[in-house]
């Protein structure tokens, strides 16, 4: 099973994108800001991390640096925003706009995984 963390201040996203990768088989921790994210990204093993941009204190743009430069730097990392031309795709594996579609969060998610 492949463990995914879903990074993002706003707990309702967080909550629904965990119960929707859940049903499809996925296991997702959730994180309610950049630097919980942070730790929890160094103190475990994900296969994935999706984050959102905009966030108070360490944004989205923080985490994917973060995650860049560290040993597990080639986790793929999608970047969650409702203002997707803030977001450099070119350090983002893929980028997700708020709202996605099941259907495309899945194909995303499934696309970018099992590259890793």
């Amino acid at each position: 099973m492949y463990n995914i963390l879903v990074i993002d201040d706003e707990q309702a996203i967080g909550t629904l994108l965990a119960k929707v990768l859940s049903k499809y088989g996925y296991h997702v921790e959730t994180a309610l800001d950049g630097l919980e994210g942070i730790r929890k990204f160094d103190e475990s093993n994900y296969d994935m991390v999706i984050t959102d941009i905009r966030m108070p204190g360490l944004d989205g743009n923080d985490v994917i640096k973060h995650i860049r430069q560290s040993k597990k730097r080639l986790t793929p990392v999608v970047g969650l925003s409702g203002t997707p031309w803030l977001i450099d795709k070119k350090i983002f594996d893929a980028v997700l706009t708020k709202p996605s579609s099941i259907k495309t969060i899945i194909d995303t998610v499934n696309r970018n995984i099992k590259q890793h």
